[in-house]
């Protein structure tokens, strides 16, 4: 659990989070592997969400998926990029959240092994992406400024030493 202080603040700067859909590269699970050869190669992201006709998000694709789809024993080969689909390549066992139902906590857990996170509504449309680099910008925001916004006090006693809070 957070300390109650070191969420407020962090709460303060959650607003900024999340990246919108609107901002976010993306390929449909039924566009050709090429299209979204050249949307990675383009946009320099290293995975980008994969969403279906209803803009729900259904995988993730990274260009090292499609590149393992062209190496061969002997060779290179980029007939992979004309034969297959992003569907057929695509990660499907990921991690998505709800943003107002997920606690910072939960967030800042899956964040540990995730470079991102999917956002989706009520309804599982997809509506932007939650970022390890917005979650650390928040946290170096709590570092930079919590003591203008608390003050620590030191708490000396027989077993231990513990700071309290107070604002």
């Amino acid at each position: 659990m957070f300390s109650p202080s070191i969420q407020h603040l962090i709460e303060e700067k959650s607003g900024s989070f999340l990246i919108p859909a609107s901002r976010i590269a993306f390929v449909q699970a039924d566009n050709p592997l090429y299209h979204a050869f050249l949307i990675l190669t383009k946009v320099k992201y290293s995975k980008i969400p994969v969403l279906d006709k209803d803009r729900k998000v259904v995988g993730l694709l990274s260009l090292a998926m499609i590149t393992d789809e062209m190496l061969k024993v002997d060779k290179i080969s980029i007939d992979p990029l004309n034969e297959l689909k992003v569907q057929d390549v695509m990660q499907t066992d990921f991690d998505k959240i709800n943003f107002v139902q997920t606690t910072l906590e939960t967030q800042l857990h899956l964040l540990v092994d995730n470079a991102f996170l999917p956002v989706v509504d009520d309804r599982g449309i997809f509506q932007g992406l939650l970022t390890r680099r917005e979650w650390i910008k928040a946290f170096n925001y709590v570092v930079h400024t919590y003591d203008n916004h608390y003050q620590v006090q030191e708490i000396k006693d027989t077993n231990s030493q513990s700071l309290i809070n107070t604002k």
